[in-house]
Parts: C-alpha cells; sequence; structure tokens
C-alpha cells in the first residue's frame, strides 16, 4: 500500500502541514510506505512577480499562521529578494540531489524550505539552490549539471503527470493507493491523528 504526499518546496501550505506530516508518517501502518510525488506549482519564468500576487501571498502567509499556529515566515523575502511565480527549479533541485545520493532528497526539501520561509532566500534562483546543495554536501558542479539537464526536466515532468492522473490539482494532497484504487485523503493542517483515522477506515 502506498500513501502519496503530493508536494511542492515552494508550496507555502506544504511548510505549515509539515509538522503533522511528520506525525502522521511516524504513526503509519508498517504496511503503507509514504511516496512523495512533485506536483509542480509553477512553471519557469524569469518575470518578476506582480506586485498584487505579492500582496496575495503575503496574505496566503498570514492566513497559513492563523490556522496553523506556530507556523513562522520571514517576511524579509518579499524587501531582500526580487520573486518569481516559478517553483520548477526548487523541485529539479529535489530530484537532482536524489540523483546524487537518494537520502539526501528530504534533506535537500528541507533545506529549501528552510532557505526560503526562515532565512529569506530566493529558491527562483538556481545561485541559491547551489549553496543549498553545497550546504548539505553534495557536489555542487554535479547538481548544476543535473538540475539544468534534459533528464531531471523529464522526471519532473513525469512526476507532475502522475499527479495529474492521480487527480490532484492542489498542494499539499494525499492519496492512498489501495487495492489498485486511489482514495483521497482530506488534510486536516492540526491532527494527524484524524487523517490517519481516515486512512486506517480504508484498511
Amino acid at each position: 500500500m502506498i500513501l502519496y504526499y503530493i508536494h511542492d518546496p515552494m508550496c507555502s501550505w506544504c511548510w505549515g502541514f509539515k509538522p503533522v506530516l511528520q506525525q502522521l508518517q511516524n504513526n503509519l501502518p508498517r504496511k503503507i510506505k509514504i511516496k512523495y510525488l512533485l506536483g509542480g506549482l509553477a512553471p519557469d519564468t524569469d518575470v518578476p512577480m506582480p506586485v498584487n500576487m505579492r500582496s496575495q501571498i503575503t496574505s496566503t502567509w498570514k492566513n497559513i499562521q492563523k490556522t496553523i499556529p506556530g507556523t513562522q515566515f520571514n517576511y524579509d523575502f518579499w524587501d531582500k529578494c526580487t520573486p518569481k511565480r516559478s517553483t520548477y527549479t526548487s523541485c529539479r533541485a529535489v530530484l537532482s540531489a536524489a540523483k546524487q545520493q537518494q537520502n539526501k532528497s528530504f534533506e535537500m526539501l528541507t533545506a529549501i524550505q528552510n532557505a526560503y520561509y526562515l532565512h529569506a532566500l530566493n529558491p527562483s534562483e538556481i545561485s541559491t539552490l547551489r549553496d543549498i546543495a553545497s550546504s548539505i554536501g553534495l557536489n555542487t558542479e554535479l547538481f548544476i549539471n543535473d538540475i539544468t539537464s534534459k533528464a531531471i526536466d523529464e522526471q519532473l515532468k513525469a512526476e507532475i503527470a502522475i499527479t495529474r492522473d492521480l487527480g490532484v490539482d492542489s498542494f499539499p494532497s494525499l492519496i492512498l493507493n489501495h487495492a489498485e484504487k486511489h482514495y483521497p485523503i482530506a488534510i486536516d493542517y492540526n491532527h494527524s491523528d484524524i487523517i490517519l483515522e481516515h486512512i486506517e477506515s480504508f484498511l
């Protein structure tokens, strides 16, 4: 049995969901394996984010902090960086980390989230992602070769296609694969036990 977790490194709701997701993973029945899938929130662009979109995302961050108490955001990001509505590069960074060392994908994901939400760095920029790769012990030359390669781009497109086939159009999402069927699992941002009860209802 597989529990698909569909996410994006620059999805702010995924950042807020992180503590509950960790609790859920710690308490999943052994017969259920969790598999991370990149959903690809926003495609490549070099165009700076419009002012109205900046305001919208800032409002989303504030809403998340109300909905999920304890979630931290560094609002200096909006003054320090030139935001772009582009997350595919950070998705490729996670895949590139895994290509070097499979167990580095989660470390890269966590480092991207920390850089973005806590340290006001811009993970839409390859230079930021290269520095993150170095900080977690990856070969940066190989990392740059991979993150800009056709192979990693095709891998990302394949994962995005899987998420679309699963009927997912928002992040984070949980989909349980059981007996060759797929079941959407309702997300509770504050209570992992409620999510677990929903999953166990299908067992």
